[in-house]
């Protein structure tokens, strides 16, 4: 390999008799020594004795000098063997141990099923059947709807309502008779609200290895209306009617059967202030229904309903759609 070689530092002129470069080495810029097989430098254009130094040459420029491959040159000899076990020195440590194959199977691959049911831009037709839960007195029956549309698959806006009759429980009887007094209780009439719908819950079963059930958990919360009646303690005297503002909340479940078919159960409650018949009604006090209600006695109720209910789907199917 070729180098440029470093000056070497000034030394004194040989004597004559010992040889001096040839004239020619003095137009020269600088000299090139090519080193023989005993490493000793050859001069240029035949200058005599092998005692000279070529440095001593005009110009004063840098010699080059061209490795022979014995080491006699400033440079390392190439070796491949060498530089390949310096790397592998180098590099961390590698396991060289057998590479172990794992072979796949079925149970490997796991299939993730797309939701059977899509609710987004469909409408919900929902006849619903209720039933009182927390009233031992007086038991309501509710038949009625729901229409409901969805905005995206788990967000919907609807409209119900219902209408009620009721039935006297067993403790009605006994509290009369006992007590020698007959309760205050209020029937209701009808009721409709403006709900809204939220489904935060999915998810699926299978019914005996054989087949998928989807279902869905979705809350509910609205405003709406309703009325309720007196029912007099005396039937010698007159009932009143409330008009009665109604929120409601609930919770329900819901079974997908075919894309265009469900059935739900879920538990509501109505909260509503209500009047009731004054206690002190007599003939000369209290005997219209005016003034009963006027002088009506308040109080909060809590009307929890249980609903089971079936749904029909329009339209009756629904494509998916893939974005790209």
């Amino acid at each position: 390999m070729a180098q440029p070689k470093k000056k070497p530092a000034p030394t004194k002129p040989a004597p004559k008799d010992k040889g001096t470069p040839p004239k020619g080495g003095d137009k020269d810029g600088g000299e090139i020594e090519m080193g023989d097989e005993g490493g000793k430098p050859a001069p240029k254009g035949g200058g005599a004795g092998g005692a000279g130094s070529g440095a001593t040459g005009g110009g004063g420029g840098d010699d080059i000098e061209i490795d022979d491959g014995n080491g006699s040159g400033s440079a390392k000899t190439p070796d491949l063997a060498s530089d390949l076990n310096a790397a592998d020195a180098n590099a961390g440590p590698v396991n060289a141990g057998a590479i172990k194959k794992t072979p796949l199977s079925w149970k490997d691959i796991l299939v993730v099923v797309r939701k059977p049911f899509l609710k987004v831009r469909r409408t919900e037709l929902t006849p619903v059947f209720g039933t009182t839960m927390n009233d031992n007195m007086v038991k309501h029956v509710a038949l009625g709807g729901e229409l409901a549309y969805y905005l995206t698959d788990v967000l919907a806006v609807g409209v119900e309502g219902f209408y009620y009759t009721h039935s006297f429980g067993e403790p009605f009887d006994l509290v009369a008779r006992q007590a020698r007094r007959l309760p205050t209780v209020n029937q209701y009439n009808w009721s409709a609200a403006l709900d809204f719908h939220y489904v935060p819950v999915y998810g699926k079963f299978a019914v005996l290895d054989k087949k998928l059930i989807a279902w869905e958990v979705f809350f509910t919360a609205g405003i709406g209306a309703g009325q309720s009646e007196v029912i007099p303690r005396d039937t010698k005297f007159p009932g009143f009617t409330n008009l009665l503002i109604m929120p409601n909340v609930g919770a329900s479940m819901r079974f997908f059967i075919s894309k265009w078919f469900t059935v739900n159960l879920g538990i509501r409650d109505y909260v509503f202030y209500d009047h009731f018949e004054p206690p002190n009604r007599a003939p000369g006090m209290n005997a219209s229904a005016a003034d009963a209600k006027a002088n009506a006695d308040g109080a909060l109720i809590n009307n929890v309903m249980f609903q089971l209910s079936v749904s029909f789907w329009l339209p009756t199917s629904f494509e998916y759609t893939t974005f790209r």
